[in-house]
């Protein structure tokens, strides 16, 4: 029997050509099904893993968020103050300016303050900070007007109270916490402190903007370094580099550091930078020269591919009109590869954020009680911040982590939103 379709003069009346022929077979039916079915699975465990990884997504920004909420806050002690029978004299001229704390204490605000928490409730008073009066003194600094009334003061107490109101620690303290909760003296409040402190040995007092700055010192030294040398380097090994054996030699050894450990570059930093600067460790200069090299080679490859997908017209319509090579480039091929440049700057700026152990090599897990005045200045960061915080016994600590968490995660997004920005500002199409 012939393969051969039929010819049209031998067709019967609503004969169709797919009729007919091995594309209708039975095999070939099933061919197609199990085609189909490998298809809608394919789909389905596709869909499934997109589930998985946005579940657990979630799951852990839950997680940081319930936990970190309670590292914004601090167990603080209602404590009335009479302060129009105090004895304090003070208006806006006499307490303007920096010598307004001084003033107050050199009248007697921390004992007007001592006396009103023993007259509150002994028990309570001997918890309360020694340093408490200063969150007093600030406000009538702020309000000079108060020293006329009898406010109720939320003064922040020590942390064997505060971890006693969370359920832990001596059982006595327990129940004293018990008794003020209920009678509504002890409660646990927004800490609006915390974004302006920095690291100190009580969880009560610790704040995270001495990390912060410290975070935005590196990253100002990091950029300052990286993103210049790693541009210059992209433009002349895409456009003026000769193809020879030194060039793939190069070009190999960038992608390959690319790849390196971050630690590697923490002994790096150790073994130059330190051995050049012994006086700078745990300085931010130091930390972002050694960021910026772990960063440059990201800059220097996405430059390239940024670089490289100009389109040629781009560069023979500029050169058909007179322009020079340097022009060329510096006036057509790098506004135009802007912004992969930048969009690959930022994400390495964010890889380099998020490191911790090359900036241990170098000494940045030192306790800083200070925020840092200046590149040279002794500094912590965010990430090494978390991890010392992580590895303290006190619970109140716990808390201050995973809110230092979420701070560095926010930082990240705004990082991430400003390179989507920046792509989307400078990005030209043609």
């Amino acid at each position: 029997m012939s393969d051969r379709l039929p010819s049209p003069a031998t067709m019967e009346p609503g004969f169709t050509p797919g009729d007919a022929g091995p594309t209708r077979s039975a095999a070939f039916q099933k061919r197609l099904r199990q085609r189909y079915a490998a298809e809608r699975r394919f789909r389905v465990a596709g869909l499934t893993a997109i589930a998985i990884s946005i579940a657990m997504l979630v799951v852990l920004l839950v997680t940081i968020a319930v936990k970190g909420v309670g590292g914004f806050q601090r167990v603080e002690l209602a404590v009335p103050v009479d302060l129009a029978n105090s004895g304090i004299a003070g208006d806006a001229t006499t307490l303007a300016g920096s010598g307004a704390i001084q003033s107050l204490e050199a009248q007697g605000l921390p004992q007007v303050v001592s006396a009103a928490a023993e007259r509150l409730d002994p028990a309570a008073a001997e918890y309360v900070q020694p340093g408490a009066w200063r969150a007093v003194a600030q406000k009538i600094a702020d309000d000079p007007a108060l020293l006329r009334t009898q406010q109720t003061f939320w003064l922040p107490v020590e942390g064997n109270l505060a971890e006693a109101y969370s359920g832990a620690g001596d059982p006595q303290l327990q129940r004293l916490a018990a008794r003020l909760k209920s009678e509504g003296l002890l409660d646990k409040r927004f800490d609006a402190g915390f974004l302006a402190r920095s690291d100190a040995t009580e969880p009560q007092d610790a704040g995270i903007w001495g990390a912060l700055k410290g975070s935005i010192l590196t990253m100002i030294v990091t950029l300052v370094l990286a993103f210049p040398i790693g541009v210059l380097a992209a433009l002349y090994l895409e456009e003026y580099a000769p193809k020879n054996r030194w060039t793939d030699i190069i070009e190999v050894s960038i992608n390959n550091l690319a790849a390196v450990p971050s630690i590697i570059f923490g002994l790096l930093g150790l073994a130059v930078f330190l051995t050049l600067f012994p006086n700078l460790r745990s300085a931010p200069l130091i930390a972002g020269m050694t960021l910026a090299l772990m960063i440059m080679p990201v800059i220097v490859i996405t430059g390239r591919n940024a670089i490289k997908a100009v389109p040629p017209s781009i560069r023979d319509g500029a050169l058909a009109l007179g322009a020079s090579p340097v022009q060329v480039v510096f006036h057509h091929i790098l506004p135009l590869a802007l912004p992969g440049i930048l969009t690959g700057t930022i994400i390495g700026m964010a890889r380099a954020l998020g490191e911790t152990a090359p900036l241990l090599l170098i000494g940045m897990r030192a306790f800083v009680a200070n925020p840092p005045d200046g590149f040279t200045s002794p500094a912590t960061v965010l990430p090494v911040q978390i991890y010392l915080w992580s590895d303290e016994v006190n619970r109140g600590f716990v808390e201050r982590t995973s809110a230092a968490i979420i701070v560095l995660l926010l930082v990240l997004l705004a990082m991430n939103a400003s390179a989507i920005y920046l792509r989307n500002k400078f990005e030209k199409r043609w």
